[in-house]
């Protein structure tokens, strides 16, 4: 029996250390990620950030539409707007027959979070801000061209970042709807900040609770360990798309240690006790809270009754309806 127990003492060593390596792997692939990603983008970033900040020093105006007003007639006289000036700036020196009004007219849209302006080279340059809690966060940008009003536009340059889909929404999208291109890019950026905001927020408030934490790029795949207790409890949220900011697939399993593995001072956390059932128990109200609730306020429910419903569930059942029912089966 005692080489048994040592053989398995041993193979939880070796575990550990294999899922240890693994999860310093992942770290680290997921920081050289990010840098490479930042530094990649950091000179385009700060060369359209001066260029929009120069497009909206030199407007005459700036017009603050609400969705109503943002349609694709609009879009249409951006894009004869840009071409205008374009041509204009082709012609020769002696342009005093062109309206006075192609020279000043430098107008900057702003529709919700999005800022569009008229750029040089007949470019429309879409600025897309984004936040959480009410709060800034980045900023994004994509610059569209066309050769000409009639031909379609394409994207020239963004600072999206490389793992979402800007490219096939780019052929999806913007030859036939370029006004709901515009508005997925920035709907994309958005449910992106928001999930990994999310993220952020419950590693800063309840990081020392949290073992383990794995996320895809674009956050839409998240899983972490809640090891506070005297269990595990492991939680896996799968997005339904990149436009979700709640996961649609979810599984949260509290797996109770064995008694030998059990801190000697009992439960970290409330008053939990747990018998001889070691099963996984999959916490329906953790799940229940998740889908409606952002990933920061579900954490602090499921924490809040895991106490409860790990005692609920490890309860020894009462097994007198049990011999109840046998009894009367013996009788008859």
């Amino acid at each position: 029996m005692g080489e048994v127990q040592s053989f398995m003492q041993e193979d939880d060593i070796h575990l550990e250390t294999t899922r240890a390596r693994f999860s310093s792997v992942l770290k680290r692939h997921a920081e050289l990620t990010e840098r490479l990603s930042r530094d990649s983008d950091k000179m385009i970033f700060e060369r359209l950030q001066r260029e929009f900040e120069a497009a909206r020093a030199s407007q005459t105006q700036e017009v603050c539409l609400d969705m109503e007003q943002w349609n694709d007639g609009l879009l249409a006289t951006i894009r004869e707007r840009v071409h205008m000036e374009a041509e204009r700036k082709a012609m020769p020196l002696d342009t005093s027959m062109l309206p006075i009004t192609l020279f000043h007219d430098k107008i900057t849209y702003k529709v919700g979070t999005k800022v569009i302006c008229c750029l040089e080279g007949a470019r429309i340059g879409i600025q897309y801000d984004t936040s959480f809690a009410g709060e800034p966060r980045e900023q994004y940008h994509c610059v569209l061209e066309s050769k000409s009003f009639l031909e379609k536009m394409t994207v020239l340059e963004h600072t999206v970042p490389f793992f979402l889909p800007i490219r096939e929404a780019e052929n999806d999208l913007l030859s036939s709807n370029a006004m709901k291109f515009i508005d997925h890019i920035g709907d994309l950026l958005q449910a992106y900040v928001d999930r990994r905001e999310q993220v952020r927020l419950i590693k800063d408030l309840y990081g020392n609770q949290i073992g383990e934490l794995y996320h895809s790029l674009p956050y839409h795949m998240i899983e972490f360990i809640v090891d506070d207790f005297d269990c595990k409890v492991t939680v896996s949220l799968r997005y339904a798309d990149l436009l979700s900011i709640l996961p649609t697939s979810i599984s949260v399993v509290a797996w109770p240690m064995n008694q030998s593995k059990k801190s000697p001072t009992g439960s970290r956390k409330g008053n939990a006790t747990f018998g001889s059932n070691t099963s996984p128990i999959r916490l329906s109200y953790a799940e229940d809270a998740l889908r409606t609730l952002s990933l920061p306020e579900a954490y602090a429910e499921i924490v809040l009754n895991l106490p409860e419903a790990l005692e609920q569930n490890t309860q020894p059942k009462d097994p007198a309806p049990l011999l109840l029912k046998m009894k009367l089966k013996t009788t008859i």
